[in-house]
């Protein structure tokens, strides 16, 4: 507020100065004009003429008739107007024929008589009668020569009194004005103070400068929202989780309203409810959590704070421990077969039944683990599939299920590399886990089947099962959509396939729906994993290589 009063107080004193010394200028040139304008009249008027051409031809004036004679009459009348403060004419000589002093009359002129060179002439100049703004004026004879000169003058002080006047008025209006800033002021300021929450504009951009680096210094994908429901600010990770468009681009969600953003219809509800609990959605193939905070600041609605969170890598990482953990619950089951075994074997030996016991353990060694047999399984070459195939055949065993390879199989080559195995397995367990489900849905025996193919390096599955199919219209692959959720009872949260097929894509594969199996054949869901695989010929180049080297 004191920088605002200081910039229009000097407004303020300067134009006050500027009127100044516009009025100055135009007393001073209204008194040159008014002056010239009485010398022109009384140098042209034909007593003038006539009685400066008589005193002209005179070698001496005598003072005592100049006081009374028609010309000291004539500068006194028009001194009597109040036009002028003094009107002196002069002969040819610059003799003075009038003047408001009688003393003077007769006697040389005190300033310059420019105007017996024949040229008008305004000046402000001091003489006898003090300083004064004066015009001089050439009289001229009936033959066209200049035979003398009228001067007529305004005193600086009659002019000082003029300005004093004007200045008055001028500053009153300085003081009214400077009153109305002051008022302006403090209303603005309020209005001001209300606007910025009270906050100083050093307050301000400091807030600016915090805000930038809270933004733009965060993983989090952070938007706001004003209270008139338009989308103030988003950072850069918002943009790219949300996958909107640039700030430079016409379709910048700033400045919008956020039903008309083109965000998340779960998103959109939960900004308008206001709703504090996360929400989970997908966007932009990222599988996003968002949290909506409510802001205000003293009783002041400021709007709402939406939070967002990234969990696609965490996401996928729990699928894959959800395949590590089968391979450990198939590996204690194993255990726990092999202990059970080797009590046995052990039994008969304490039994001395020697010939028994080596007959079991042969028969151990040629069949392997009951509980892991999968029929078909040995079509998979591959150890990582394998073991996995393996490992869920316990989990199948254990809730009754068949679980078969489909003698179709033809799966050559094996995996990459264990990055690779983890996407293979995850794809695969997903489905069989949806499948386990589905199967167990029928009063018929149920059963699971994969199908493994290859080409080139990209893996084919095919996983169908035993269950009614799939009956919902909604598309399976969209974040909570259960693809057991027609089937009754809670069977999942519609994460696992959006997640498994936003995998497959991240690799250029996909997953889809081969067959509905609405007519009670049991659905087949089928999957494409490209470069996950290593060939066998490049294996056998491999191994050539090997040995010459």
């Amino acid at each position: 507020m004191r920088l605002q009063f200081l910039v229009v107080g000097v407004l303020i004193v300067l134009v006050t100065a500027g009127t100044l010394f516009a009025s100055y200028d135009r007393v001073y040139s209204k008194a040159e004009d008014t002056s010239l304008t009485i010398a022109r009249s009384v140098a042209v008027l034909p007593e003038v003429v006539e009685q400066v051409s008589h005193y002209a031809k005179l070698d001496e004036l005598d003072a005592k008739a100049l006081a009374d004679g028609k010309l000291q009459q004539l500068a006194g009348a028009v001194i009597g107007q109040e036009q002028a403060y003094f009107v002196v004419i002069t002969e040819d000589r610059g003799l003075r024929l009038s003047h408001p002093n009688p003393e003077e009359l007769g006697q040389m002129v005190s300033t310059d008589p420019v105007a017996l060179e024949g040229i008008e002439a305004v000046s402000r100049e001091h003489g006898t009668l003090g300083e004064s703004v004066r015009a001089k004026v050439p009289v001229y004879s009936n033959a066209g020569a200049v035979i003398g000169e009228v001067s007529v003058g305004v005193t600086t002080d009659s002019l000082t009194g003029a300005l004093l006047g004007s200045f008055a008025w001028i500053v009153l209006l300085a003081v009214i004005c400077a009153a109305l800033a002051v008022l302006a002021g403090r209303v603005t300021v309020r209005r001001l103070k209300r606007q910025t929450l009270g906050l100083e504009p050093a307050e301000i951009a400091q807030l600016v400068r915090d805000q930038q680096a809270v933004l733009y210094g965060v993983t989090e994908g952070v938007m706001g929202i004003g209270a008139d429901s338009r989308i103030t600010v988003r950072n850069r990770a918002a943009r790219q989780l949300l996958g909107l468009p640039h700030r430079t681009e016409l379709e910048d969600v700033v400045g919008r309203h956020f039903e008309s953003a083109g965000l998340d219809h779960r998103l959109v509800r939960a900004i308008k409810e206001c709703d504090p609990a996360p929400v989970r959605f997908a966007a932009n193939g990222n599988s996003l959590i968002a949290r909506v905070t409510k802001v205000d600041r003293d009783g002041v609605d400021l709007g709402l704070v939406v939070l967002l969170h990234d969990v696609t890598t965490l996401e996928a990482l729990g699928t894959k421990l959800d395949a590590v953990q089968d391979m450990a619950d198939a590996l204690r089951a194993q255990r726990h077969e092999f202990a059970n075994r080797m009590h046995a074997v052990l039994g008969l030996i304490n039994l001395g039944k020697i010939e028994q016991a080596e007959d079991y353990l042969r028969e151990v060694m040629e069949s392997g683990p009951k509980i892991a047999q999968v029929p078909g399984l040995e079509a998979i070459q591959d150890a990582y599939l394998s073991a996995f195939i393996s490992a869920k055949a316990v989990r199948a065993h254990e809730q009754g299920i068949e679980l078969r390879v489909s003698a179709q199989s033809m799966l050559f080559g094996h995996i990459a590399s264990a990055h690779d195995a983890q996407d293979a397995t995850a794809v695969l367990g997903n489905l069989l886990d949806n499948a386990f489900t589905a199967a167990l849905c029928t009063d018929a025996e149920p059963w699971v089947e994969i199908d493994l193919l290859s080409e080139g390096n990209t893996l084919h599955i095919a996983v169908a099962d035993s269950g009614p199919g799939i009956t919902t219209d909604e598309d399976i692959f969209t974040r909570d959509v259960s693809t057991g959720s027609h089937l009754g009872g809670d069977h999942g949260h519609g994460v696992g396939l959006p997640l498994i097929r936003r995998l497959a894509q991240a690799r250029s594969g996909d997953v889809w729906i081969a067959d509905r199996g609405t007519d009670g054949s049991g659905a087949v869901i089928a999957a494409r994993l490209p470069a996950v695989l290593v060939e066998p010929a490049n294996t056998e180049n491999d191994e050539i290589e090997g040995a010459q080297h």
